[in-house]
């Protein structure tokens, strides 16, 4: 029961049911990633007339954060390559990193120096600012 009200009434748990009903009834499976998102097309390959090409979509295993989109996968959701990673080896790059979830508000979120959430303390002023005021 609390899965149906999840779905019903929530878009970032996983895919609604006018997702669900959708992907039924005009989409097609192409393939899933290691995180257990599934990726789908129009059924066919068909051109969406209104987009001029055909709809790609990821249906998000648990929470919908797209930084968990593998970058292959991303290439093929943004028509970058046509042919998606499963019907082709993809050779990870050498700047491709090992996924990390987007981490903000968290703990572990970037906090550059001079940041009051940052660790220790900021750093002392060094005599080059001059105020503005007014009428000079």
């Amino acid at each position: 029961m609390k899965t149906f009200f999840l779905r019903f009434f929530t878009w970032w748990n996983g895919a609604t049911f006018g997702t669900l009903v959708w992907t039924w009834l005009y989409g097609e499976f192409v393939g899933e990633d290691e995180f257990g998102n599934r990726y789908h097309r129009t059924r066919g390959g068909k051109i969406d007339p209104t987009l001029g090409y055909e709809r790609r979509w990821v249906i998000y295993n648990g929470t919908a954060e797209a930084s968990i989109v593998p970058p292959s996968w991303h290439g093929w959701l943004h028509h970058t390559v046509d042919t998606p990673p499963t019907q082709e080896e993809v050779t990870p790059r050498p700047w491709w990193k090992p996924h990390r979830p987007n981490l903000t508000g968290t703990p572990a979120a970037h906090r550059p120096i001079g940041s009051t959430l940052a660790q220790g303390r900021r750093p002392k002023a060094t005599g080059d600012y001059k105020p503005w005021t007014p009428g000079r």
